[in-house]
């Protein structure tokens, strides 16, 4: 019995101490500006009550936030923007994702649905009148007296 003890003692402290090396960095590439990204990216931090906000920094399109539960732990995550051309580039920084938690997959889902949210919101551009199919006013022939 006491082996057993040691052995899980042995592998919790491994654990605690091996957790930062499970940190991990993911990006994706969305064909928007990061602007519009930006956006959808504070629209599911703030408003998808799974996260708590340590800070955003709208000048360098960053934020850091914490996720999790008392039963999982508290996980402090980052993202950051990157625009690359025409394209916005998502980097986000992991503490953890393992059997029960993918931080990362889960939050891309969230700004996924905010960014989808967002762009069925923005009214279509009216197409502007073709011109070539305007029809000219005729013009009154002068009456013969």
């Amino acid at each position: 019995m006491k082996r057993f003890a040691v052995v899980a003692i042995a592998a919790a402290l491994l654990l605690v101490f091996a957790a930062p090396s499970f940190a991990k960095t993911h990006k994706e590439t969305y064909s928007v500006s990061c602007n519009t990204l930006w956006t959808a990216v504070k629209d599911a931090l703030r408003n998808s009550g799974k996260y708590g906000i340590l800070g955003i920094d709208n000048q360098e399109m960053t934020a850091s936030f914490v996720i999790g539960g008392s039963l999982g732990g508290k996980r402090i995550n980052s993202v950051v923007l990157n625009g690359k051309g025409d394209t916005c580039e998502m980097q986000v920084q992991t503490a953890f994702s393992g059997l029960a938690h993918n931080d990362e997959g889960d939050f891309k889902k969230r700004v996924d649905e905010s960014l989808a949210k967002q762009q069925s919101a923005q009214p279509a551009t009216p197409a502007k009148p073709d011109d070539s199919k305007k029809e000219e006013p005729k013009k009154e022939e002068p009456k013969k007296e």
